[in-house]
């Protein structure tokens, strides 16, 4: 029988390049009979097939249901072609063409016949730097696109005749792997001294430093990590003072998903995230203690098991189970990537410096998640998640997205996707900075993206918001609050009005007030301010951020007012009566105090009023600390009053510091605290929803990292009958600002607003 034989071109977009897709398609293709070839755009995969039509329709059939496991295929377009009478099916080389790209994988961790040939390949016994098509490097050292080893930090490293041999052949799992590496041509690891070990010395003398107390920076995927025994009180404590990171919880790396069961507990999804070829770092909740100075107090482990063959090869060595892995930076400083500057200052923090000679082009801190409600919720965008896009219900061609001030992050439109960077830090540092105009730049060129629109906070004075206003460009500024909640409409799709509720430290207000305790309803193009926390002065302004007692002052003089003087509790006995005096008279006279509505400092306020966080030693230490010390379970809650769009706690403060003087326990008043706060969320939203006929309810902002907030309420919420919304993919805090004020762009460029 005679078949006709048809033509067609598909395009695949999505991530579909540096994954082993070529070859996935080259197989299926001969599987089903059929002649063509296969290249890369910038913008796709490009495919021409002929065959039998039946073939054909199996093959695109299976093309849609059952990619490659890492492949994320958005879309898949198919066209009509003529037919050539092509002899074989090839692999073409890639061509760049068009201002338009494809995605790029983000750095994927080591895949389990990687690790089996670091056992039983020759040339890569106990190689450092292997990897295949299937996992390895991708976006920290992809230079430009398309993504090809010559475009990559790896083009100054020539193939071996072996290593060209894999990466030539079709049917080999290295087929243009493009980081393919071995012994005999690959990077290698050296010693900041020089020291020309070999790399079973370099993995034994590192195993014996660390299990030795010693800390040791090494040279990561993203950037540099220092390393210590986080069994060793002596050597975490040392980590801590050399580094300056005097409260913040370390995050520890564990050798297998066997022995962290043993300091934490995790769920299902938990493990899931935790083995997911992306790695993150997952805050669990700990079961047996490391040292002491590890979590500092904290009931819980921020953990995180191997993802680069070097993380392997040392545990195998070390007799420690879990080592601190913390970035390799000082204080608030990027990670450090460069070779040189990390043997100068990481030299100052740590007995010794391993780093590698092929460079990091693109700076990339591991990422942070928290499981709530079986969902993982990212708290840290970074590596394996960047440079994955965000697809959008709107077009976002040409805006640039600048990001807030504090956990910034910024973000750049191309087609309907987002592409959010990846996590860069505190602006007001210098070094920061500089890092975020880099990573610009290289966004830019990149993925060829020309701004032609700027989206930015309202803040004046965010360094974010300058640069935006700096470029000359037509500008839209976005309210801090609205851009959280349309940042988490923008993740689920919705361009429709909602009750947004926008909990969290700091966001300039439309009254030049500083927000932070906000229920709106809104959409992408505006809001409108429903209710809100009531105005408390912040003596110290900024200051109170980081003393934390000042809020708590506060809050005490409002409810109590000369009667504060009197009150049996820490905070009023550990500061000196003259000066809360002045800090009361600076309130009164409203001199360096302004109004707040924050929900971050009404939980600061509580913390210290019960004596848990007086100073704090790192951002957000208060509510932290304040939802550690929930160890109870009751449902008893505080008192609080709705006047019209004021919704005020000072009944909560009265009773709070009643509860302490009557010597209930901290844990009690953590948790009725914390009860009230759910309470109020979703009886205000009942509220809004009676008069407003609304039913889906989005919830972002900083405060919703937190734990029992977010689970109780979305619990609760959802029996009451609302469809809520909260962000899973990009950060509940100011990490996910920049793909709000994108999508408010983009709307209000729709509705010729700009």
């Amino acid at each position: 029988m005679i078949y006709d034989i048809v033509a067609r071109l598909v395009h695949v977009k999505g991530l579909v390049q540096g994954i082993g897709f070529r070859p996935f398609i080259f197989k299926l293709a001969k599987k089903n009979q059929l002649q063509g070839w296969i290249h890369n755009l910038n913008d796709a995969v490009e495919i021409k097939i002929e065959g039998e039509k039946t073939h054909i329709d199996l093959f695109l059939s299976t093309l849609r249901s059952n990619p490659l496991p890492i492949a994320d295929i958005e879309k898949v377009e198919v066209l009509k072609a003529d037919v050539e009478n092509l002899q074989s099916f090839e692999i073409r080389d890639s061509s760049d063409r068009s201002d338009s790209i494809t995605r790029v994988s983000p750095d994927l961790a080591i895949c389990d016949a990687c690790l089996l040939d670091m056992k039983q390949q020759a040339r890569r016994k106990n190689y450092p730097f292997t990897n295949c098509t299937y996992c390895g490097p991708r976006f920290s050292i992809v230079r430009d696109l398309p993504y090809d080893r010559i475009r990559t930090t790896m083009s100054v490293f020539e193939m071996c005749p072996d290593c060209s041999l894999e990466y030539h052949d079709i049917y080999d799992r290295r087929f243009h792997a493009q980081p393919i590496a071995c012994n005999d041509c690959g990077p290698v690891y050296q010693w900041a001294d020089k020291d020309p070990q070999n790399i079973g010395e370099i993995i034994d003398r590192t195993a014996e430093m660390i299990d030795g107390g010693k800390i040791v920076s090494i040279k990561g995927v993203g950037g540099y990590f220092i390393a210590c025994n986080a069994m060793d009180e002596n050597a975490v404590s040392r980590l801590r003072k050399k580094k300056k990171r005097y409260g913040k919880p370390f995050a520890v790396m564990f050798s297998d998903l066997e022995n962290l069961k043993h300091f934490a507990r995790l769920n299902e999804s938990e493990i899931k995230s935790i083995t997911s070829f992306r790695r993150p770092i997952v805050v669990l909740d700990e079961k047996k203690q490391l040292s002491n100075s590890v979590s500092n107090g904290f009931p819980s482990i921020g953990a995180m098991l191997p993802y680069m063959p070097f993380h392997y090869l040392l545990f195998e060595k070390l007799i420690t189970p879990a080592i601190v892995l913390t970035s390799g930076n000082i204080s608030e400083e990027p990670i450090a990537i460069e070779d040189d500057e990390a043997f100068e200052k990481l030299g100052k923090v740590s007995d010794a410096v391993l780093g590698y000679n092929r460079s990091i082009y693109n700076r990339v801190d591991d990422s942070v998640a928290i499981i709530v409600n079986d969902k993982e919720r990212l708290l840290r965008r970074s590596r394996g998640f960047v440079p994955s896009p965000i697809r959008l219900s709107l077009p976002t061609e040409g805006i640039f997205a600048a990001g807030a001030e504090l956990v910034n992050c910024f973000a750049v439109g191309k087609g309907n996707e987002a592409l959010l960077s990846q996590h860069i830090g505190d602006l007001k540092n210098m070094e920061t900075y500089t890092f975020y105009k880099e990573s610009i730049d290289r966004f830019g060129k990149l993925f060829r993206f020309k701004p032609e629109l700027m989206a930015c906070d309202m803040h004046p004075d965010y360094l974010s918001t300058r640069f935006a206003q700096e470029s000359g460009l037509p500008l839209v500024e976005v309210q801090h609050h609205h851009a959280h909640i349309t940042s988490c409409m923008a993740e689920h799709g919705l361009d429709e009005q909602v009750i947004g509720v926008s909990f969290d430290g700091t966001g300039y207000g439309d009254d030049g007030n500083i927000w932070g305790g906000e229920f709106f309803v809104c959409d992408l193009n505006g809001y409108q301010r429903k209710k809100h926390f009531e105005y408390l002065p912040i003596p110290g302004g900024d200051k109170a951020i980081k003393e934390p007692w000042r809020m708590g002052l506060s809050y005490l003089h409002r409810s109590l007012g000369e009667r504060v003087w009197d009150i049996d509790i820490p905070l009023m006995k550990n500061r000196p009566r003259a000066e809360m005096e002045l800090l009361v008279d600076s309130i009164n006279k409203g001199i360096n105090a302004p109004l707040s509505s924050s929900a971050g400092r009404l939980f600061d306020a509580a913390s210290a009023i019960m004596g848990l966080v007086h100073h704090a030693t790192f951002h957000a230490e208060s509510p932290m600390r304040l939802e550690a010390a929930v160890s109870e379970q009751h449902n008893n809650r505080y008192e609080y009053q709705t006047k019209s769009d004021i919704i005020s706690f000072i009944p909560m403060i009265e009773e709070i510091v009643e509860d302490i003087t009557r010597k209930k326990s901290q844990p009690y008043v953590a948790l009725k605290f914390h009860n009230t706060i759910v309470d109020v969320i979703v009886e205000t939203v009942k509220q809004l929803a009676g008069k407003y006929g609304l039913k889906k309810v989005v919830l972002s902002g900083g405060t919703f990292q937190n734990k029992f907030i977010l689970s109780n309420t979305e619990r609760l919420l959802s029996v009451e009958g609302f469809e809520v919304f909260s962000q899973q993919r990009v950060p509940t805090n100011d990490g996910g600002i920049a793909l709000g004020q994108m999508i408010v762009a983009s709307k209000r460029k729709e509705l010729k607003c700009v």
